[in-house]
């Protein structure tokens, strides 16, 4: 055994145990008969949320009332957990003391916000690796598309060149992952942002894949806005997050028009309506907030710190590893990168199996194994098509045209998993993969809205 080696299985063995999540003990039917513990991992795409924060949502429930809008007592009470969870975010997110923090639906939800917020003349930079979410909110506005860099360097100085030879050089926003939902890989967030400021530009991260598995700091990566999702964060109640510099914001018309957002309404003599509309986060926050929601985000902020992310960190680069080396033993198996092999990432991987169609390899993976994984373009069409060298197309029947060895694959397979993945998940999907292509599978599948499903009787 190599040091190196050594040193690996040394730390697997101090590694913790997983958070407690809900869905640990849910068991799935099996197509060849029995049940089995459902493994999920599909993390990128919603995580289950922590126990914790399902304790913390159902000893509130009882308590919530209208937030911002009465005077009664659970009313009261219900306003001061909703702000409580306004500045416990805000910590999380080491955000500054002059930065807003918006809670919206999503982080699609938030970089639309943000779009709607852009200054006249706003040039955006966005590179085509991004998730849809990132990628399609600006198409009002100027935008560039950046082609996928293949190393971070490249990243740097393609968006270097891209914002030195913009015309006219007003302002401008930059868009980037923190960690790319296809590939895992982590962006250089710190370095992007020294670029972006160096030439008068502003940069929002997406940090939707990035907050689960890393501590995020706006004030650190020095980042003008951050982005997330409640449920990729271990809160899946329908909460996102948009925080950073307020200026922009307090500039732009309310992004919903409506109760909240105003602070003043009046008719006037010709008819028409004056609003006076709030400077602070709730000018974007117009209607019923999500109490419980934004609640839920903040439980899981105190969990995953409290938790401590050198461990969780540790754990995940454990089960990573176990991955990584497992799907190595099979030939067979591509796995998907932009900056190599070597390049941190999280817990997230996406991968090609040759002779095997995408959709039938996921199906074989739930229907005989009891594993949920993710197939197709996840939402991030043109970066997947980059890795792959694959036209746009419609993917092919089960084991139909475009899965034959040596075909170019039409989509891919990607795993994902995070604080709550015990070690026997990893280690079912690994065998799984290696019995499935060795074998084949055990079951017939057929094609189903343009999906794989198991063939059984009606």
């Amino acid at each position: 055994m190599s040091v190196s080696t050594a040193a690996a299985t040394a730390a697997d063995r101090s590694v913790r145990a997983p958070l407690p999540v809900l869905g640990g003990d849910v068991t799935v039917p099996l197509v060849t008969g029995g049940e089995v513990a459902y493994a999920a991992l599909d993390y990128a795409a919603s995580a289950p949320a922590l126990q914790r924060v399902w304790d913390d949502v159902a000893a509130y429930a009882p308590y919530y009332g209208s937030v911002h809008r009465g005077a009664g007592y659970l009313s009261q009470l219900s306003t001061d957990l909703f702000e409580n969870a306004r500045r416990t975010v805000a910590e999380f997110l080491g955000c500054r003391e002059t930065d807003q923090l918006v809670f919206t639906r999503s982080t699609t939800d938030s970089l639309n916000l943000l779009a709607r917020a852009l200054p006249a003349g706003c040039r955006v930079f966005v590179f085509e690796t991004e998730h849809h979410a990132a990628l399609l909110p600006w198409r009002h506005a100027g935008v560039t598309y950046l082609d996928a860099p293949r190393t971070p360097g490249q990243a740097v100085q393609t968006l270097e060149r891209a914002l030195a030879d913009r015309e006219p050089h007003g302002p401008a926003l930059v868009c980037v992952t923190g960690a790319s939902n296809v590939t895992g890989e982590l962006w250089p967030v710190r370095e992007l942002a020294a670029a972006a400021h160096a030439h008068g530009a502003r940069i929002v991260l997406d940090a939707a894949q990035l907050a689960p598995h890393h501590p995020v700091s706006v004030r650190d990566l020095d980042v003008d806005w951050v982005a997330f999702s409640g449920h990729k964060l271990y809160a899946p109640f329908g909460s996102g997050v948009l925080a950073g510099r307020a200026d922009w914001l307090r500039a732009a018309e309310p992004y919903l028009a409506g109760g909240g957002a105003s602070r003043r309404v009046a008719r006037r003599a010709d008819g028409g309506v004056d609003v006076e509309w709030h400077e602070s986060a709730a000018r974007h926050e117009a209607g019923s907030p999500n109490v419980i929601g934004a609640h839920a985000v903040a439980s899981a902020c105190r969990a995953l710190t409290e938790a401590g992310f050198d461990t969780l960190v540790a754990r995940e680069q454990h089960l990573i590893r176990k991955v990584r080396d497992g799907l190595a033993e099979v030939p067979e198996v591509g796995i998907l990168s932009l900056f190599g092999d070597d390049a941190p990432r999280v817990g997230v991987l996406s991968f090609v199996v040759e002779g095997w169609n995408s959709s039938h390899f996921a199906a074989a993976l739930s229907a005989e194994y009891g594993i949920g994984v993710r197939d197709g373009l996840f939402c991030a069409h043109p970066l997947v098509r980059t890795l792959l060298g694959s036209d746009p197309r419609t993917r092919g029947e089960c084991g139909g045209p475009g899965a034959a060895p040596g075909a170019t694959p039409l989509d891919a397979v990607r795993v994902s998993f995070g604080a709550g993945t015990p070690d026997e998940h990893v280690e079912r999907f690994v065998r799984a993969v290696r019995e499935l292509v060795r074998d084949g599978a055990k079951w017939n599948y057929r094609t189903q809205d343009g999906r794989c499903v198991p063939d059984t009787p009606a």
